[in-house]
């Protein structure tokens, strides 16, 4: 493949921000959660574009990993695709100034009714960059334990129906491998725990490392 201008051929394959011009924008639709915001952007030959996209708050999703190799994944009904997806706790960034790590620590307790005592970044990933702002940083979470019934969140809508299980890793990559699961924080999440594992741990990141 040619390489013109913009395109060195000695770049590395990593992704990299890039600031066009704006020349407006305004936000088309207020959702409950996420709003849709209209740009018109001025590309590099001067061409202005129009481009809507969801405006969106990001996530963080959880990977529990047990010493015996099994991963625990949440059954939830998701309505815009219709099907209950197996996937791992996760949730919103919706709190104003809440750190991403305190995120996830809640959503382990308030969606699996567990606690951990040792964190990793696994993976940071867009879940749709060409429509959407969501990007979503899945940690492992091990050395896990279990809340106290007295002490469990209540869940509401949805979340009342959802259903846990410890899976091995190996049937769960193996589900993502066969089609049997797509949720993307699951499929994401587990193969780069597999990977991580399989290279000695050493892709695994620090938790205070910041979001890209």
């Amino acid at each position: 493949m040619a390489t013109g201008p913009h395109h060195p051929p000695h770049r590395p394959i990593s992704d990299a921000k890039r600031s066009v011009p704006v020349v407006d924008s305004g936000t088309s639709f207020r959702g409950r959660v996420w709003d849709v915001q209209t740009d018109r952007v001025e590309l590099r030959d001067g061409d202005v574009v129009t481009r809507d996209f969801v405006r969106h708050p990001g996530a963080v999703a959880v990977i529990p990993y047990s010493p015996s190799g099994e991963v625990l994944l949440l059954c939830q009904y998701r309505h815009p695709v219709g099907r209950e997806l197996w996937e791992p706790p996760a949730g919103l960034l919706d709190i104003p100034g809440e750190d991403p790590l305190a995120a996830a620590k809640r959503e382990l307790y308030e969606e699996a009714d567990l606690r951990a005592e040792e964190w990793s970044v696994l993976v940071d990933f867009f879940t749709s960059p060409g429509g959407s702002s969501a990007s979503i940083r899945v940690y492992l979470a091990e050395k896990t334990s279990d809340v106290p019934a007295a002490e469990r969140f209540e869940r509401e809508a949805e979340e009342r129906d959802m259903w846990s299980r410890w899976v091995p890793l190996d049937d769960a990559v193996q589900a993502v491998a066969e089609g049997r699961i797509a949720s993307p924080t699951a499929v994401v999440g587990l193969l780069a725990l597999d990977y991580a594992l399989r290279h000695d741990r050493k892709p695994l990141r620090y938790v205070d490392e910041a979001r890209g």
